[in-house]
């Protein structure tokens, strides 16, 4: 049985060697679960020392939590179709080609620059980024973006009559047991990401776009404990997940619905980040799982010793899950 010490010891070590200030991590061995904390909660404006039951920003893991299975029960209650144009539901956009598999799978070519766009309102920004041109890439290339999660958010609202955010509390974390999760928190039980505008973010999404759409955001938003992210990884690994999640595409094999798939040999891997420091592998074959929550934002946004090391570290539970 994997035990993952040299893949424990290097995410340790990215608190050792400064990289990030914690870590709260865990690994799932079929039906057993080891979890790990480590380091602080925060730098600035003071240390404090990370206790395991914070609320982390989870960025785009929100995607793969709630927006996309939301779409995936819908489209399992025959609601939508997999290759429903998205005109279909969103009439303004003006490209018939795009269908909800494009945005699930980052191939739907969509975009653009949008002047001016982190002082647009919440509806400002959805006229403009519904405007957006399809680009020669559709159907061609993977073009990981927001854009796709936020329509299909808009999709999903357009089904359940909701903002999507309330419709994932409703349908997916609630149903789900996630306890902790939220798009609401209490900043005093978050870790905070970074300043703007000489404020610290703290139980507020590091996102802009995620500030700027609110309730109607299905990319980011999303806040929730290392205790609710295993949970969801080991729900994630039953057999009925299988089918939808694990769906390669002829175009691409490094792409599922909504995943990343690894290419480790046996092509049984789905992995997922959230900007703001978190990851998530799941191993079918193996029915293993590693979840890695931290906070490589803080104090300051830019780090890119910590994605090369986030690389490293997958390499090495892919290794040791074997």
């Amino acid at each position: 049985m994997a035990n993952f010490e040299e893949t424990k010891a290097q995410i340790i070590d990215l608190v050792n060697k400064q990289v990030v200030p914690g870590v709260s991590f865990g690994f799932i061995n079929s039906s057993q679960t080891n979890k790990y904390i480590y380091g602080d909660k925060e730098w600035r404006p003071q240390r404090k020392p990370l206790r395991g039951t914070e609320l982390h920003d989870l960025a785009s893991l929100t995607k793969v939590m709630g927006t996309i299975p939301l779409i995936i029960k819908l489209i399992n209650e025959k609601k939508i179709g997999l290759h429903d144009p998205i005109k279909k539901y969103l009439p303004d956009f003006s490209d018939e080609r795009v269908e909800l598999f494009h945005l699930l799978t980052h191939t739907s070519g969509i975009h653009g620059y949008i002047p001016n766009r982190d002082s647009l309102d919440s509806d400002q920004l959805i006229k403009a980024l519904i405007k957006l041109p399809v680009t020669d890439t559709f159907n061609k290339k993977v073009v990981y973006t927001d854009t796709g999660l936020i329509f299909l958010g808009l999709v999903i609202e357009q089904i359940y009559q909701m903002p999507v955010q309330d419709a994932i509390m409703k349908y997916i974390v609630e149903p789900e047991g996630l306890k902790d999760a939220t798009f609401e928190p209490d900043p005093k039980n978050c870790v905070p990401t970074y300043k703007v505008n000489d404020q610290m973010l703290c139980g507020v999404p590091n996102d802009p776009k995620a500030r700027q759409l609110g309730k109607r955001c299905g990319s980011a938003g999303m806040f929730a404990s290392l205790d609710d992210v295993l949970k969801f990884a080991q729900d994630m690994l039953l057999p009925d997940k299988k089918f939808f999640y694990h769906n390669f595409t002829e175009l691409n094999p490094g792409r599922s619905l909504g995943w990343d798939v690894k290419p480790d040999g046996s092509g049984h891997v789905l992995f997922h980040t959230g900007y703001t420091g978190h990851f998530i592998a799941l191993d079918y074959q193996h029915q293993k799982a590693m979840v890695v929550l931290t906070n490589r934002v803080h104090p300051i946004e830019h780090n890119q010793i910590f994605l090369e090391r986030r690389e490293t570290i997958l390499n090495s539970f892919l290794n040791e899950s074997k």
